[in-house]
């Protein structure tokens, strides 16, 4: 039985016991929670005792394993959980040196990514430490595959998320010291990663300052080739930039609403008004609610649809 079946089963327990609400009036005082109490306890009971049982038969079959290879152990494997023993046992069963990860304070996840290291012969001993939790410790296990300088992201402070962005761009040959920094979430180095893959001038907004959305909205544009100085300000969020840059694909006078005062819905009403050919001037207004656009630009669109057309003589 592996880990994954064994959760599934503690799983299943545990979707299977009896929930009331207790904040309801006198429900503590019923029989029915009562029983409901004494049923959920009786499962955990025999969920305690399973895993009991599990235990003792994986550190069986454990010692079973030293004994007969004639292996001398003075470690106290009672200290251990069945995960634990189960991937100390497997390390054994494959003559790995298991004292790289046969501690109590790495759980049976750590264990495991240090088990599949010393099985493809990797130095483990940049991520054998507690202070990585098995998903940073995977990212770390999988640069060393590919033979990646994994110090330039081997640090506690990355999330695993973070490692993977910087993991990929090593994968794709890139200068990932553009954005392996700590002060950049995941998603926005996986903006300045697209990036620099497509050849673009990262540094218009591998910034801080810019969040995920705001640096995709430049990143397009600069992949369509417009002059995102425009838009490349901070105080400007996703939605305006996409307005401003929607504009620019469309050859529009921007600057008649790139303007903070503006609202992306003010900024959008402004822009279909010059798609349409109006004169946006008469609703251009910060001080125009999004609604009052909406009912002049209708107004300017009917108008212009509906004006008779001079006939030439």
């Amino acid at each position: 039985m592996n880990m994954d079946h064994l959760n599934e089963i503690k799983k299943e327990i545990v979707t299977s016991m009896k929930i009331m609400d207790v904040t309801i009036k006198g429900v503590k005082e019923s029989d029915e929670y009562k029983m409901a109490q004494a049923y959920n306890q009786g499962l955990r009971d025999a969920m305690n005792i399973f895993e009991r049982k599990i235990k003792v038969r994986e550190n069986t079959m454990t010692k079973f394993w030293l004994e007969n290879n004639e292996v001398k152990s003075n470690t106290d494997l009672s200290i251990f959980d069945y995960g634990q023993m189960r991937e100390i046992r497997l390390g054994l069963e494959s003559n790995l040196d298991v004292s790289y990860y046969v501690k109590p304070e790495y759980d049976w996840a750590q264990m495991k990514e240090i088990r599949l290291g010393l099985n493809e012969n990797l130095d483990v001993s940049p991520y054998s430490k507690p202070k990585y939790n098995w998903n940073q410790m995977k990212e770390i296990r999988l640069g060393l595959e590919e033979n990646f300088d994994v110090t330039l992201y081997a640090k506690p402070e990355y999330t695993h998320c973070q490692m993977k962005k910087i993991r990929i761009g090593l994968k794709d040959n890139l200068d990932v010291t553009v954005y392996a920094k700590p002060e950049y979430n995941w998603d926005q180095m996986e903006e300045i990663r697209m990036g620099l893959k497509k050849n673009l001038d990262v540094t218009l907004y591998a910034k801080p300052e810019y969040n995920c959305n705001q640096m995709e909205e430049i990143r397009l544009g600069l992949e369509a080739g417009l002059d995102v100085s425009v838009y490349t300000k901070p105080e400007y969020d996703h939605n305006q930039m996409k307005e401003i840059r929607l504009g620019l694909m469309k050859d529009l006078d921007v600057s008649i609403y790139a303007n903070q005062e503006y609202d992306w819905e003010q900024m959008k009403e402004i822009r279909l008004g010059l798609e349409e050919n109006l004169d946006v001037l008469a609703y251009a207004r910060p001080e125009c609610n999004i609604y009052q656009m909406k009912k002049i630009r209708s107004d300017l669109l009917y108008a212009m649809n509906n004006t008779p057309k001079k006939m030439d003589l």
